[in-house]
């Protein structure tokens, strides 16, 4: 159990994918696993689906939610249950590549460190990639991570024996992800980036214009209400910030 991930799903109307989530975690070359897929009170067919594959393998869970609560507290609810020495985080559509579990506890180990991420590429409706990758850094402080919305949510893992469960809680706020990360980083830690394409982001190909203005709002009260942040400096991270996203969709 010392090596046991716990590999978090918030699943909410994600039978599309969800087959292929599960058959892609099976195929990880690191076996020493849980899946911890949380239904979110999901209307589609995504739980029968989960529970076929809960009865040929042990491994695999259903949690079923009785409240629609979101992403943030369905991967709390994750957290609760899981057995895990370590904790990563998988969203249903997104893709590891088979080698993403072993990489990256090797890279772990390596730095002795509590929090790590690797890089990712964008990928297509069908997750197939794009060819536009997302190099990250070595390392993030928390000074650091305020400009550099680099860490993506399907690629991070904890050690629970150096990071408190409660740190990797998620707030009940949007982009709940990189509140989360500052949090800990707040705290003293520093996260390592692994600098290999280890995960597809699947996005679709439809315009992007209000999801755009939807991430400029959220990072600049994550700045001003979360971090409390003064205007001045909230005003430095975001243009710095605001560079480095045109950056990594060019």
């Amino acid at each position: 159990m010392d090596k046991l991930v716990s590999i978090i799903v918030p699943v909410y109307n994600a039978g599309t994918y969800i087959e292929n989530t599960i058959e892609m975690v099976c195929r990880q070359t690191y076996a020493q696993w849980e899946l911890l897929l949380v239904d979110d009170c999901s209307a589609d067919d995504g739980r029968k689906k989960i529970e076929a594959f809960c009865r040929r393998d042990e491994r695999i869970r259903l949690i079923a939610k009785d409240k629609n609560e979101g992403a943030a507290k369905a991967r709390n609810t994750g957290i609760l249950s899981a057995k895990g020495r370590f904790i990563a985080f998988l969203d249903a559509d997104d893709v590891w590549l088979p080698a993403k579990l072993e990489k990256e506890l090797q890279f772990m180990e390596e730095k002795e460190a509590a929090f790590v991420f690797t890089g990712y590429e964008f990928g297509n409706e069908q997750a197939e990639g794009t060819g536009k990758v997302v190099t990250v850094p070595e390392a993030l402080t928390y000074k650091q991570a305020l400009p550099r919305t680099v860490i993506f949510t399907s690629t991070v893992l904890f050690d629970t024996e150096k990071i408190d469960k409660s740190l990797i809680e998620m707030p009940d706020v949007k982009s709940e992800d990189t509140a989360t990360w500052w949090k800990i980083l707040r705290n003293g830690y520093t996260a390592y980036g692994l600098n290999e394409v280890l995960v597809i982001y699947r996005r679709p190909g439809k315009s992007l214009s209000s999801n755009k203005l939807v991430a400029i709002k959220r990072i600049w009260n994550l700045y001003r209400r979360e971090e409390k942040l003064s205007l001045p400096y909230s005003i430095y991270n975001f243009v710095l910030w605001a560079f480095g996203a045109v950056l990594r969709r060019i």
